[in-house]
């Protein structure tokens, strides 16, 4: 186990190149303070350091809300009104450090509106019916309620985030007016769609689909039911919303 100070405070942190791209990002992003207590708590349990950009993010960030929160990037946790819940709280990590403990299915590292899931792969992603190699980033798609290899780390991830990547990813899953009905949701809401985004209707016109406010813990409820029922395997852990 390695102590709070060896992890947080490191020679060669990864925080000012991640401001910089947070700065120079391609969309619209806004930085949530970091909770003191719940940053230390989920470093402690993660091992791992701020010279990562998973380590920075908890360190520095409750989070990142990008687009307008249409995707919610997780770290230490906002404890601010409007804020987010930890990667800790996110995960259901131990209420203290358990060098026994690991995610049984990979680490939720980010959710979008629609129920979307970024997760980080765990040691053999496999045996939990994920694609993909460890620590790799995987999505379940709330259209096709299955999970989906995006053959990436984290790292990598971020900075795809930060670039634009999300304009092209979810083509076809944003109608006119989305961004207005997203930032008018709080960062424990998301937004349910009927009929379902996996249904052929939803497919053939999203823009005439019916969508409300809801709490995120719903959204991603109800795609996990109907991914046991209709698709090929149990989805497994979406995270706490």
């Amino acid at each position: 186990m390695r102590e709070i100070d060896e992890l947080a405070n490191v020679d060669d942190p990864a925080w000012p190149e991640l401001q910089q791209a947070l700065a120079a990002s391609a969309v619209p992003v806004r930085v949530l303070p970091a909770d003191p207590a719940e940053s230390s708590r989920t470093l402690l349990q993660l091992q791992v350091t701020a010279r990562s950009v998973l380590g920075s993010l908890v360190v520095n960030t409750g989070g990142l809300l990008l687009d307008d929160g249409w995707v919610r990037v997780f770290g230490g946790g906002s404890s601010a009104k409007g804020g987010v819940p930890s990667l800790a709280q996110v995960n259901r990590f131990p209420d203290s450090f358990d060098p026994a403990w690991h995610p049984a299915t990979g680490l939720v590292v980010g959710q979008d509106v629609l129920g979307g899931v970024f997760a980080l792969n765990g040691h053999d992603p496999a045996a939990v019916g994920r694609p993909g190699a460890p620590g790799q980033l995987t999505y379940f798609a709330p259209d096709t309620l299955a999970w989906e290899g995006l053959t990436m780390g984290h790292s990598a991830w971020v900075s795809w985030l930060l670039s634009g990547g999300l304009e092209q990813f979810y083509e076809g899953l944003r109608w006119p007016g989305w961004r207005a009905e997203t930032a008018a949701l709080t960062n424990s809401q998301g937004i349910a769609v009927y009929p379902f985004l996996w249904t052929k209707e939803a497919h053939a016109d999203l823009a005439a689909t019916a969508r409300r406010p809801v709490p995120m813990r719903e959204v991603l409820g109800v795609a996990a039911d109907f991914a046991r029922q209709l698709g090929s395997a149990d989805p497994g852990f979406l995270g706490e919303a």
